[in-house]
C-alpha cells in the first residue's frame, strides 16, 4: 500500500488495538509458551480482528509492546519469526507491513514458467498477470560445467538470454537461459518473441520440445544484481533454481537459472524418477564468458 494511502489502515490499527488489550490473551496451554510466541498470536489476532488487509502497515513496535505489555525485544523477535514465515514484510525506516499471499509456482512441471505460474492456481482463484521483459541476448562461451551439462565440444558457442519475469506488473523472477547456438541458429532474429514463451519459440522455430527437466534449488542471500533487478531490500534472501531441459530425443538444449524472492513464492513439487542429467552442487562455474551481449536494459 502506498505511504500516502495509509489513513484507513491506521484507523483499523487504532480500533484493533483499542479492542485488543493484553488481558485478552488466551490461556497458557500445557506447555508454557515463550513470550515471543504469545506475541505472535497477539499480532495474528490483531490482524484478524482489525480486518487488516495485505499491504496494510502494522502498529509500530512501541505501540505493539505497550498494547501487549511486553518488551521491545519480545516484539522484535515475534516480527522476525512472522517475517521468516512470510506473514509480514519489514522495511527499515518505514514500518512493518502485512504480506500479500505467496505466488505459487510449479518448478517440477515441464513447460514454460508463465504456464506453470498460471496452472498452479486452483479453480476459482485469481491467476496472476504474468509476462516477460528481455534484458539482454548475446553469444559467448560456456563454462566447463555448462559445456558438460549441454554435452558440447570445446569452443562451441551458446546463446545467453537474461529476462525479468513480471507478475502483476512487478519483476518477480530473474532468469538466465543458456542454449547451444547449433541447436538454435539465428535466435537473435526472433528477439521480439523472447518477450513471450521461450519454450513455444524453441518448439515452433527449431523443433525443440521440452520433455524432461532436472532442477536444483538452494536458498541464499541475494547479490547486488539480483536485488536491483527484483527490487529487493538489503539482506534479502532468494531461492535460486538451476535446471537442465532435454528435448524429445533426450538432447539437453537449455540450462537455466531462475531467482525468486524467498518470502514471496511457494513451490509445489511432485516427485518422479531422476534421470541424473547433472549431479554437481557446485555452481561457481555455471556461467557464460566473453559474451558480446546486446543489451536491452534501461
Amino acid at each position: 500500500m502506498p505511504l500516502f494511502d495509509l489513513a484507513s489502515a491506521r484507523e483499523r490499527r487504532r480500533l484493533a488495538l483499542a479492542t485488543h488489550p493484553a488481558a485478552q490473551a488466551p490461556g497458557i496451554p500445557a506447555r508454557k509458551r515463550l513470550r515471543y510466541e504469545e506475541m505472535i498470536e497477539f499480532v495474528e489476532r490483531l490482524v484478524a480482528e482489525g480486518n487488516l488487509a495485505p499491504g496494510d502497515m502494522l502498529p509500530t513496535q512501541a505501540e505493539l509492546a505497550a498494547a501487549a505489555g511486553v518488551s521491545l525485544i519480545t516484539v522484535r523477535r515475534a516480527l522476525e519469526e512472522l517475517e521468516r514465515a512470510g506473514r509480514v514484510r519489514r522495511h527499515q525506516g518505514v514500518g512493518t507491513f502485512l504480506a500479500r499471499p505467496r505466488i505459487i509456482s510449479e518448478p517440477g512441471r515441464s513447460g514454460g514458467l508463465l504456464d506453470t505460474l498460471r496452472r498452479a492456481h486452483g479453480q476459482g482463484e485469481v491467476s496472476p498477470r504474468v509476462g516477460n521483459r528481455l534484458l539482454s541476448l548475446g553469444q559467448g562461451l560456456p563454462s566447463v560445467s555448462l559445456r558438460a551439462a549441454l554435452q558440447l565440444a570445446d569452443g562451441a558457442p551458446v546463446w545467453e538470454i537474461r529476462r525479468q519475469r513480471m507478475v502483476n506488473g512487478e519483476p518477480k523472477v530473474y532468469e538466465t537461459t543458456v542454449i547451444p547456438v547449433t541447436l538454435a541458429p539465428g535466435l537473435d532474429r526472433y528477439r521480439a518473441e523472447l518477450n513471450g514463451s521461450l519454450y513455444e519459440l524453441l518448439a515452433e522455430r527449431y523443433g525443440l520440445e521440452d520433455q524432461a527437466e532436472e532442477q536444483y534449488l538452494e536458498a541464499a542471500a541475494a547479490d547486488d544484481d539480483e536485488r536491483r533487478l527484483l527490487r529487493l531490500p538489503a539482506k534479502s534472501q532468494v531461492v535460486r533454481l538451476r535446471g537442465l531441459s532435454t528435448d524429445q530425443h533426450g538432447t539437453p538444449f537449455d540450462c537455466f537459472t531462475r531467482v525468486y524472492p524467498a518470502l514471496e513464492f511457494g513451490f509445489y513439487i511432485s516427485g518422479c524418477t531422476s534421470r541424473e542429467l547433472f549431479r554437481t552442487t557446485s555452481w561457481d562455474g555455471w556461467g557464460v564468458t566473453a559474451a558480446p551481449v546486446r543489451s536491452e536494459e534501461n
